[in-house]
């Protein structure tokens, strides 16, 4: 892949090159030309990173990475202002109306332009570089403004162009003297936009100093004397746990940790002053340069989950003053067993008032019949990524899903069917599957893959069921809580037809911050912020699901958890079939063929089936009957029509 984008380079460097000529004999001399040619140096910058990054190899996450990274630079430093300068070159030509129109709009669409060229080139550049976050807000929207400043100067131009095609009024061609002029007014409007990066650097650095590596030494110095050492620790990450998971350090020393990831998950190392690894694949390596430490310090892996399962590191400061420990509030006691706060308000809520959009539609929660004869291999991909969705009105998360769904895709079949699954891995952690409807030793094919790696899972249904799927990577709890879950429908010998059939699977759903993962410490509290049926809260009574009248209907439900229990049942409808884990309790109306039940009970990884009849037009609600649940979420409707 290097070579080819090598060979791309090398194409595209051949076919710029007569404008190289062209400038050399004649340098640019306008806006939209630096323009242009500052967005093709971003380009071929861009590509010549990319080259690099995938010649210097590594897991796929990293190369993802460093991919990714740059895709805003791209976008910005080369699309926006290669577009910026053929509207600035075309616009005036286009308006036509003599030279003087065109002058007139050419001189409105220069005003700033030295200004605005250094500005967004130089602001980009400092974003590149490892700068505060202050610094790099502030850059940011310097680069917004001297890109907008295009359009209202586009509308003024206009204006002058019509001006001057009335009044026949315009500027005139510029002799030598004016050109002068305009040069130094070029070069002071361009010292206009470097001393304007120089204020938002010097601002941003005002605004956050501990954000800088020597604000970090500091925060972690306290108010101990640096001695001039250095303390350099080895550490290990594997099996959710840091080896070893306390350092010593002498006061004023200099730490210096060699983090190594020796498990085959992603995992990295954070720092309470912010020195970081970075996420490290199976086997890397990375230097974390603490700074001068001066009392304890708490340090854990950021991933998802890791932490509430243990991946913490305590950084002991020998010899330190307890009392600038107490002072700095930052001692063990009151911060090694540190969660983050469930309660946090950036976190995302259910609120029961809002609406889907109008165009909503519900996941199709039918389940299709089996349409072929005897046993069937079914052959399936299922590859893991990551993707916000919608999970109730007015709440977006970032989910870890098989195939973009959640649930899953379902898998429907017989006893005697065989299924060989490919899983691949394309987040950016560890993941894995385990399919609870075979029965086979878990150790290959339910082991965790690193980001960019797959394995072949085969299993033969042996036995009828509706069997839950999950992640079984650590934590478990966390991995199916966002979203990696799904059921296996496996159809018992003798199964009576229906009319219809329907599946929902039941799941709970703790919110972190609006677009983010999971919040783990709610999963561990058991405090879910919703429980819905196929992943979305509240979505079948935005849109009900249609049945007749007098239809058969049989509806299978499993319970995936990760931690509640579900109550199955429909509000006006009574059960005279009930098939639990494997067998049926009630069929046909049982022995007294008069019998009924009034919900299919399941805990946690169970399911099962029932069948009735619903014989009134009208709309029937079916909920969990843990009625909490119901009311978070996990209730939906059936419309019922005239048949």
């Amino acid at each position: 892949a290097a070579a080819m984008l090598g060979c791309y380079l090398f194409g595209l460097a051949w076919v710029l090159s007569p404008l190289v000529q062209v400038a050399r004999n004649r340098a640019p001399h306008s806006f939209p030309a630096w323009s242009v040619a500052a967005g093709l140096i971003w380009l071929v910058g861009a590509l010549a990173w990319w080259v690099l990054a995938l010649a210097l190899g590594g897991g796929g996450h990293l190369v993802h990475h460093r991919f990714s990274a740059l895709v805003p630079y791209l976008a910005t430093g080369f699309v926006a202002q290669v577009l910026i300068g053929a509207l600035g070159h075309l616009i005036p030509t286009a308006l036509g109306g003599g030279g003087r129109a065109v002058r007139a709009a050419t001189t409105v669409l220069e005003r700033g332009g030295a200004f605005r060229l250094v500005a967004a080139n130089l602001g980009l550049i400092v974003c590149l570089l490892p700068v505060p976050s202050a610094v790099r807000v502030g850059a940011s929207l310097l680069v917004l403004f001297a890109l907008a400043a295009q359009l209202p100067l586009l509308i003024l131009a206009i204006k002058a162009s019509i001006t001057a095609r009335k009044t026949g009024e315009g500027p005139a061609i510029v002799d030598e003297a004016a050109a002068l002029i305009v040069r130094r007014k070029v070069i002071g409007s361009a010292l206009g936009g470097l001393a304007a990066v120089v204020l938002v650097v010097a601002g941003g650095i005002a605004f956050d100093p501990t954000a800088l590596s020597v604000g970090s030494a500091a925060s972690a110095a306290g108010n101990v004397t640096a001695t001039g050492e250095t303390t350099t620790v080895k550490v290990k990450a594997s099996g959710m746990k840091f080896e070893p998971n306390k350092i010593k350090v002498p006061a004023g020393n200099k730490l210096v940790i060699e983090l190594t990831n020796a498990d085959k998950d992603v995992h990295d190392l954070v720092v309470e002053t912010g020195a970081t690894s970075g996420r490290l694949g199976a086997g890397e390596t990375a230097r974390i340069d603490v700074g001068v430490v001066g009392r304890d310090l708490d340090a854990w892996c950021s991933i998802v989950g890791h932490r509430q399962m243990g991946m913490t590191l305590a950084i002991d400061a020998v010899g330190a003053e307890s009392s600038a420990d107490a002072a700095s509030g930052n001692s063990h006691e009151g911060h090694a067993g540190h969660q983050s706060n469930s309660e946090d308000s950036d976190n995302a809520t259910l609120d029961h008032s809002a609406s889907f959009d109008e165009d909503f539609v519900a996941r199709d929660a039918e389940l299709k019949p089996l349409t072929y004869r005897g046993n069937k291999t079914h052959r399936l991909t299922f590859t893991v990524s990551e993707l916000n969705r919608q999970v109730a009105p007015g709440v977006t998360q970032r989910l870890w899903t098989y195939n973009k769904q959640a649930p899953g895709p379902v898998l429907h079949g017989r006893v005697g069917d065989k299924f060989v699954i490919t899983l691949v891995n394309d987040g950016t952690i560890g993941h894995s599957i385990d399919f609870h409807a075979g029965a086979l030793a878990p150790d290959k094919p339910m082991r965790t893959i690193a980001p960019g790696e797959k394995l072949t899972y085969t299993f033969t249904a042996g036995r009828s069921g509706i069997w839950m799927y999950h992640c079984s990577t650590m934590p478990m709890s966390v991995h199916i809580a966002n979203g990696m879950f799904g059921a296996v429908v496996i159809e018992p010998e003798g199964l009576a037809e229906v009319d219809q059939s329907y599946l929902f699977v039941q799941s709970e759903q703790f919110y972190g911050p609006e677009g983010k993962e999971v919040d783990a410490n709610k999963v561990m509290a058991e405090t879910p912020d919703a429980v819905v049926f196929n992943g979305i809260a509240n979505q079948y009574g935005a849109d009900p699901i249609e049945v007749r009248a007098k239809d058969r209907l049989r509806v299978w439900v499993l319970n995936v958890g990760p931690n509640r229990t579900s109550s199955f049942h429909v509000v006006g409808g009574q059960f005279h079939t009930v098939w639990n884990e494997g067998d049926y309790t009630l069929r046909r109306g049982g022995s007294t063929k008069s019998g009924g039940a009034q919900v299919l009970p399941l805990v946690p990884a169970q399911g099962g089936f029932v069948e009735l009849e619903l014989d009134e037009p009208g709309r029937y609600p079916f909920v969990s009957h843990v009625m909490v649940d119901a009311e978070r979420g996990a209730h939906g409707y059936f419309q019922v029509e005239a048949n």
